[in-house]
């Protein structure tokens, strides 16, 4: 069993207001995505690293596995207009059996704990899926400019990355979004569609996504003291 980790980049910073995709910011000199790929160079698990991107950063991307000897990062290609469409190219790309794993990750979760990234594969190696999540700690209020009601948050999630998937089950589920035109926020929302059972496992608030301001100004903070 092969384990491929597809690291889609194609964002374009629209919620940073930022010129350069949020992925390509540097922090201490270090590009946000080079962290991101450290933790999937480091993991013994992992076989191949993909990343689809857009055509624009293929440079970038190239000069980024040179510097840091990123020797799992065997492809860069294309991304697709949107998430799934990336996901679906890298997916194309693979030389992969049915049974081989495929770890999406968010090119933006750059502190994922190796021991919930080798948790997951271990758990997908079991179940042939696996999600990493955390449970809600909040108050969850639903609400306009109001409050409406307030929902019982012992069944709810906050789903993270990475999402693992046998490459069969991941590539049923994205040609069955494409038949029928289907945009999904996420690759469990897919699979969970085609009638997969999807096992949940415990994430990490240090794996959070960087999606905003405030999120940048965070991460620089933590990254000055790594």
């Amino acid at each position: 069993m092969k384990i491929f980790a597809v690291i889609p980049s194609g964002g374009t910073g629209k919620r940073t207001n930022s010129a350069l995709p949020k992925q390509y910011i540097q922090f201490n000199g270090k590009e946000l995505i080079a962290y991101t790929l450290d933790v999937f160079q480091k993991c013994e698990m992992i076989d191949e690293i993909v990343i689809p991107a857009q055509k624009d950063f293929f440079k970038l991307l190239d000069e980024i596995k040179e510097h840091y000897s990123f020797t799992k990062l065997s492809k860069i290609i294309e991304g697709g207009e949107e998430r799934q469409n990336s996901v679906f190219n890298a997916l194309k790309s693979l030389n992969a059996s049915d049974e081989d794993l495929v770890v999406v990750h968010d090119a933006v979760r750059p502190l994922l704990p190796q021991s919930v990234l080798i948790n997951a594969i271990e758990t997908a190696k079991q179940f042939g899926s696996a999600v990493v999540a955390t449970r809600a700690k909040d108050t969850l209020i639903k609400g306009n400019d109001f409050v409406l009601s307030f929902v019982d948050r012992t069944e709810f999630f906050y789903a993270q990355t990475p999402q693992i998937f046998s490459y069969k089950i991941l590539l049923k589920a994205l040609k069955k979004a494409e038949e029928d035109k289907f945009l999904g926020t996420d690759e469990s929302m897919l699979v969970h569609r085609v009638g997969h059972k999807i096992k949940l496992v415990e994430g990490s608030s240090f794996n959070f996504k960087i999606t905003n301001q405030d999120d940048i100004k965070l991460f620089g903070l933590i990254s000055e003291h790594r």
